[in-house]
């Protein structure tokens, strides 16, 4: 699917509006030929499929590798579709689709793509290997395959596997604390070592689990989920994860991680922070240029802060921290003034030299009827912010 025509979004930066070109869908229709971005797959609402968990790796040839899972009440809870590029996200083909894998970060590591997330809904711990860029992978039966923890339900989402001190580093969530969703996430951190083989379950670490106190941020913290691993400018690994907390500033977490990573300990004193768009998901990388850190997420800027911040994905910002602590916004890069119906959510992205690379949760019109709401997601889409550090 190729679109002739760029896209112009209207994009809003320091109350000064501009319009600005974005790469257009792949698509040949005039409803779907006004989303944002590279169309890379269309599942209508009517479906009662929904798009969830974006990830993208980008393999030593140059290929994009982008997947995305299936949510919603015609789903089957534990399926995952996996794409490809040839051309640099220009346009996109369907690789495979995985049985038995959601929720599920790609990453691409020593000459192997990966895949590791849960096996279902709320299913057990899995990671799978392909040989061929993407189009067959590994079955995790059992402990030397793959399958990493099957004592339970285990959630996630596709957030960063991070190499640090010989270890491969990624953030996980039990699912099995009291009360329902978001208080029943309990936080730890699982690593291997970055030689060993990643789909045999004795190599892997796991920390303690560390889950919701109810008293924390004036008893309005509702739990906490999807973190990322993260190495601090002094060398230390941490979890930094959403945080449910139902008003503004938006928060997020950041849980510390011992050296050998078998032990997680937060201070809710200090472990607290301001986060533009931090009720939602969000996935942060440091910038290898110069140690900064970036993040792409759901700002909500405050003339629009009049809805529920962990609904409001209408407005994706680029922003940017020093030292992980103090986060600024520094551009607009995605926006619609809808915030019923339209989002563009639980991004993935990777540096791509002076650019930055993302695939989106998107939810947009369509003319079938467009998404539901803002959360189910009726498109996976690409995006290109050449020259992201120059942003404006």
């Amino acid at each position: 699917m190729r679109n002739t025509r760029a896209v112009v979004l209207v994009i809003f930066h320091a109350a000064v509006l501009c319009r600005i070109p974005i790469a257009g869908p792949q698509t040949a229709s005039a409803p779907t030929a006004r989303v944002p971005g590279v169309i890379i797959d269309h599942s209508p609402a009517r479906t009662g499929q929904y798009v969830g968990s974006p990830s993208v790796a980008v393999l030593p040839d140059g290929r994009y590798v982008a997947s995305h899972d299936l949510f919603g009440p015609g789903s089957t809870l534990d399926r995952t579709r996996v794409f490809a590029s040839l051309d640099k996200g220009a346009s996109w083909s369907r690789l495979a689709e995985i049985e038995g894998q959601w929720w599920s970060t790609l990453f691409f590591h020593r000459g192997t793509l990966y895949i590791i997330g849960t096996s279902r809904e709320n299913g057990y711990v899995v990671i799978r290997l392909s040989a061929d860029g993407g189009h067959t992978w590994s079955a995790p039966r059992d402990r030397e395959s793959g399958l990493l923890l099957n004592d339970g339900k285990y959630h996630c989402a596709p957030v960063p596997v991070v190499e640090h001190n010989s270890r491969l580093w990624r953030a996980m969530e039990d699912a099995m604390g009291p009360e329902g969703w978001g208080r029943h996430f309990n936080s730890f951190m699982m690593s291997v070592p970055a030689d060993a083989d990643l789909l045999h379950a004795d190599n892997w670490i796991f920390s303690n689990r560390l889950g919701r106190n109810e008293e924390w941020l004036g008893g309005k913290f509702g739990g906490w989920l999807e973190g990322n691993a993260v190495v601090t400018p002094a060398g230390r690994i941490v979890n930094m994860l959403r945080v449910d907390y139902p008003a503004y500033e938006e928060k997020a977490a950041v849980i510390e991680i011992n050296e050998d990573g078998k032990r997680a300990s937060f201070d809710s004193q200090t472990g607290f922070i301001d986060f533009p768009g931090g009720c939602k998901k969000f996935t942060i990388r440091c910038d290898p240029k110069d140690g900064s850190y970036w993040a792409l997420s759901n700002y909500v800027p405050p003339d629009q802060r009049s809805g529920e911040p962990a609904r409001t994905r209408n407005t994706l910002a680029l922003i940017r921290s020093a030292d992980l602590r103090r986060w600024e916004v520094r551009s607009i890069i995605l926006h619609h003034p809808d915030a019923a119906n339209h989002g563009f959510q639980y991004v993935d992205w990777l540096f791509d030299g002076e650019d930055l690379i993302a695939v989106v949760r998107t939810a947009y019109g369509d003319g079938e009827g467009g998404a539901h709401n803002q959360h189910d997601a009726n498109f996976l889409t690409f995006h290109r912010i050449p020259n992201f550090r120059n942003a404006k």
